[in-house]
């Protein structure tokens, strides 16, 4: 029996909110084999521990991030953040589901109400958990467009519970990445970090 089977929702709960990219979907190599095929091409080196720190934090923003801290001067960065994310999805048959995590899912899809709060591109995200399987499952989806600040603040939590129509000190949300939890602490929601169950 793997820990998360014995997870169950604490007193109060009233919404599941799953972070997609390394929470629901394993899809942290295919995105990194695409960051590093794109960065290349401008002479912007990626390390992989980088890229984990960045998890949660949007494509456009990760560039400029990089290309500031490189000093590589980029012309268009929507551009190649389009770029890579093409990359993603040539490749993203390759993405399976992350069981542990879509087992909550599936024991709590009639139970609770469930949204995906991801810093991924909307049309990137959708195309994820369709690959997975899960692409009727959530009532919400809220991607990187959808709010001005992305993760650690809290904005995208917030957004998910604001379109779920719940009170957000009752929602749990489920992420991998450090910036993902802060995130949810910062919403006032309590954040189950996946990690240790994969």
């Amino acid at each position: 029996m793997t820990e998360n089977a014995l997870w169950i929702p604490p007193a109060g709960t009233n919404a599941l909110i799953f972070d997609c990219d390394g929470t629901l979907a394993d899809t942290m190599p295919t995105h990194y084999s695409a960051w590093t095929w794109m960065l290349d091409q401008f002479g912007i080196p990626f390390p992989e521990e980088k890229f984990y720190d960045f998890a949660g934090k949007p494509t456009e923003l990760i560039i400029k991030l990089l290309a500031e801290e490189t000093r590589v001067v980029v012309h268009d960065i929507a551009a190649m953040s389009r770029l890579k994310e093409q990359r993603y999805v040539e490749s993203i048959d390759a993405v399976k589901p992350i069981q542990v995590v879509l087992d909550i899912a599936t024991r709590h899809r009639d139970r609770l109400p469930m949204a995906v709060a991801s810093g991924g591109e909307g049309y990137v995200v959708a195309r994820t958990l369709n690959v997975i399987g899960v692409g009727d499952w959530f009532k919400v989806v809220v991607a990187a467009e959808d709010t001005q600040r992305h993760k650690p603040e809290p904005d995208v939590f917030l957004e998910a519970a604001r379109r779920l129509d719940v009170d957000p000190t009752g929602c749990v949300v489920f992420e991998d990445s450090d910036l993902g939890l802060l995130a949810a602490e910062r919403a006032g929601m309590m954040g189950v970090d996946v990690r240790p169950w994969y």
